[in-house]
C-alpha cells in the first residue's frame, strides 16, 4: 500500500476541530492574524497551547519574531471574521473590534475564549511550525 498525501489529508479533515483566529505583532507594531485550527492544549501546568503554522505561510518570520501571540477561539456565528483571515494579503482589521492583552497581540472583542501567551519554544513540525504558547 502507497502512501497518498491527498487521502491523508482529506482524512485528517474528518476530525471536527474548532476554528481560531491566531494574533501577534509585527515588530513594527502592524497587526497579524490568521485562521488555525491547528491548535491543541498541551499542559496545564505550566499552562501551555500550541498551533501550527504552515511554513508557506506569509506571516511565519514575523510570527518567529514576535515572541508571542494570542489564540482567539471563534463562536459558531462568526464564520465570516474565519473566511477573512483565511485569506492572505488582505485587510482583516479595518472595522474590527479588538483589544490588547499582556502580550500585546490583538484580541477579538467577541471571541468565545480567548488564549493571551508568549513563546517560549517553537519547533519544527515537518511542512510547519510548531509553537507552543504559555498562557
Amino acid at each position: 500500500m502507497s502512501f497518498n498525501s491527498r487521502e491523508f489529508r482529506n482524512a485528517l479533515g474528518n476530525f471536527a476541530t474548532g476554528v481560531t483566529i491566531v494574533t501577534a505583532r509585527s515588530r513594527s507594531g502592524e497587526p497579524l492574524g490568521l485562521t488555525a485550527s491547528s491548535f491543541n492544549s498541551v499542559s496545564l501546568d505550566p499552562p501551555l497551547v500550541l498551533f501550527s503554522l504552515d511554513r508557506k505561510a506569509y506571516s511565519l518570520k514575523s510570527f518567529e519574531e514576535a515572541g508571542n501571540f494570542a489564540i482567539n477561539v471563534l463562536r459558531d456565528d462568526q464564520q465570516e471574521i474565519s473566511r477573512l483571515f483565511a485569506t492572505a494579503l488582505t485587510d482583516k482589521w479595518q472595522g474590527l473590534e479588538y483589544d490588547t492583552w499582556v502580550s500585546g497581540a490583538p484580541v477579538l472583542k467577541h471571541a468565545l475564549a480567548v488564549f493571551d501567551c508568549s513563546t517560549p519554544a517553537v519547533h519544527d513540525g515537518g511542512d510547519h511550525l510548531i509553537f507552543i504558547g504559555q498562557v
